[in-house]
C-alpha cells in the first residue's frame, strides 16, 4: 500500500505536464522534448513567488501556470510557429535545443543551488499504516483537479470541441470557418500551463533543481506515450504506470534504475501497442 501511494504522488507530479505533451503533439504531431524546461520554468516561478515574494503556495501555483502559459507561448510564436509544415523530427530537434537553451537561462539567473519552498514543517500522517504527508495529498488533488478540468474543457465546452476539430483535421476546420491559429494558440496556451502546474507539484514533493529538465522530461514523455498519444485520459493513466514502475524498482531493486523505467517503457511499448493503452490503432510497414 505503501508503494502504491508513493506511486500515486509520482504519477500526479508528472500527469499535468504528459496531458499538456499529448495535448501539443495531438495539434502539431511533433513530440516537444523541451516539456522538460517548461516545467522547471513553472517550477522557479513558483519558488520566486513563494519564498521571495512571499505568496501563500497556492497563489504561487497560479502564478507559475501563468508563467508557464507565457513562456510556452513565447517560445510557440517565436520558435515553432515560424516552423509549421516541417517534419516532426525538425520540430523535435529544434524543441531539444530549446531545451538546453530554458536550461541555461535559469541557471545563468537562479544559478545551480538547489532550492525548497517557503513551507511550515509538518510531520506524515499515518492512515492505516499508510504514511501520507500534508504536501502529497496536495499534489495529488491539484492534479487530479487539473487533469478532470482539462478533460471537462476539451469534452463538454466549445473551445474544447474547437480544439478537437483542429486536432483531428486542420484544414477542414479551417473551411468550417474555425479560427484556426486562435484555437491553436489556446492549446498551446492550456499546455504551457500544466507545464507550469507540475514544477509546483515537483517543488511540493521533491526539491526545486535547475538540472530537472531532462530528469523529468523522459518520465512526462513515457507516461504519454504509455497511455496514448493523443488522449489526455491515457497520460494520465500512463503517468500512474510509470510512477508505479518507479516505485517498484526501487523498492525491490536500487533507486539507480529508477531512471531507466522511462525508457523501458517507451521501448516496451512501441514494440507490443504502438499506439499506448488508449491510442488510436496505428498499422505497422
Amino acid at each position: 500500500m505503501q508503494m502504491l501511494v508513493d506511486a500515486l504522488a509520482s504519477a500526479a507530479i508528472i500527469a499535468p505536464a504528459a496531458i499538456g505533451f499529448t495535448l501539443i503533439y495531438t495539434l502539431f504531431r511533433y513530440a516537444n522534448f523541451a516539456a522538460g524546461g517548461f516545467v522547471t520554468v513553472g517550477a522557479f516561478a513558483a519558488w520566486t513567488l513563494n519564498a521571495f515574494f512571499g505568496l501563500p503556495i497556492w497563489l504561487a501555483g497560479f502564478g507559475a501556470m501563468a508563467a508557464g502559459a507565457l513562456a510556452f507561448g513565447l517560445c510557440d510564436r517565436l520558435v515553432f510557429r515560424p516552423l509549421r509544415g516541417r517534419s516532426g523530427g525538425t520540430l523535435l530537434l529544434v524543441s531539444i535545443a530549446l531545451s538546453f537553451v530554458i536550461e541555461n537561462i535559469i541557471r545563468f539567473c537562479f544559478g545551480a543551488q538547489i532550492r525548497g519552498f517557503d513551507l511550515p514543517l509538518t510531520g506524515p500522517i499515518e492512515i492505516a499504516g499508510v504514511r501520507v504527508t500534508r504536501e502529497t495529498l496536495a499534489v495529488v488533488a491539484a492534479s487530479a483537479a487539473a487533469t478532470l478540468s482539462v478533460g471537462l474543457l476539451l469534452t463538454a465546452t466549445p473551445v474544447g470541441r474547437a480544439l478537437r476539430a483542429v486536432a483531428d483535421n486542420e484544414s477542414l476546420a479551417q473551411i468550417r470557418g474555425l479560427p484556426v491559429p486562435r484555437i491553436e494558440a489556446v492549446g498551446v496556451l492550456i499546455a504551457g500551463a500544466l507545464f507550469g502546474l507540475s514544477g509546483t507539484l515537483i517543488g511540493l514533493d521533491l526539491t526545486i533543481d535547475p538540472n530537472l529538465n531532462w530528469a523529468v522530461t523522459i518520465p512526462i514523455i513515457a507516461a504519454a506515450i504509455v497511455g496514448g498519444l493523443g488522449s489526455p485520459l491515457g497520460a494520465a493513466i500512463g503517468a500512474f504506470g510509470i510512477g508505479l514502475a518507479e516505485e517498484a524498482t526501487a523498492t525491490f531493486l536500487t533507486p539507480t534504475y529508477k531512471g531507466a523505467v522511462g525508457f523501458a517503457a517507451i521501448a516496451l511499448v512501441l514494440i507490443l501497442r504502438p499506439q499506448g493503452l488508449l491510442g488510436d490503432k496505428v498499422d505497422r510497414k
